[in-house]
């Protein structure tokens, strides 16, 4: 006399949001700048500005791109400005800092705009486990959004979340 196994995952009111889905698609690219610094440590501007003229900007068409310096250099506000001038007609998006920060930036992009309102006064799970590089920031800035509409907010796999948030009645 077996039982007839119930879904009840399934069958919730539980709106499950996956922050994949918004993963914008494309290459992501570090563009350290210290091979360009004699020694790694000093700008010169005439041999920066020459480099940044001479260099093949085409190689980053439709990527997204992180500029930084992997050295203890002291770089000019103007050096990363004038290198995203150049990137900008050929990329997708150019954010200073690591791939980790583009990524944050990617998302703070994203999220600022999205139109939630599918989960007003609604049950939300945030999808916890990704294959991609979700950064920790993109969690934190949906929370934040979603909690003024939620009716409730959890956190992980619907067979094993984490409740985060309930809106007092």
């Amino acid at each position: 006399m077996a039982e007839e196994i119930i879904n009840r995952v399934a069958n919730s009111k539980l709106m499950t949001f996956n922050l994949e889905d918004l993963y914008p698609t494309g290459e992501r690219v570090a563009f350290d700048i210290s091979s360009w610094l004699l020694e790694g440590i000093v700008l010169r501007e005439k041999d920066f500005r020459d480099k940044a003229n001479t260099h093949d900007w085409s190689q980053y068409q439709d990527k997204y791109v992180a500029l930084f310096c992997s050295t203890d250099a002291i770089v000019p506000g103007w050096a990363f400005l004038l290198l995203s001038l150049h990137l900008a007609p050929f990329t997708k998006k150019v954010a200073i800092g690591n791939l980790e920060e583009l990524e944050s930036i990617l998302f703070a992009e994203l999220l600022k705009d999205l139109d939630v309102s599918e989960y007003n006064d609604k049950p939300i799970i945030i999808k916890g486990c990704a294959h991609k590089p979700i950064p920790q920031n993109a969690y934190v800035l949906l929370a934040q959004k979603l909690q003024p509409i939620a009716k409730s907010i959890l956190y992980g796999e619907a067979c094993s979340s984490v409740p985060l948030f309930k809106k007092k009645q």
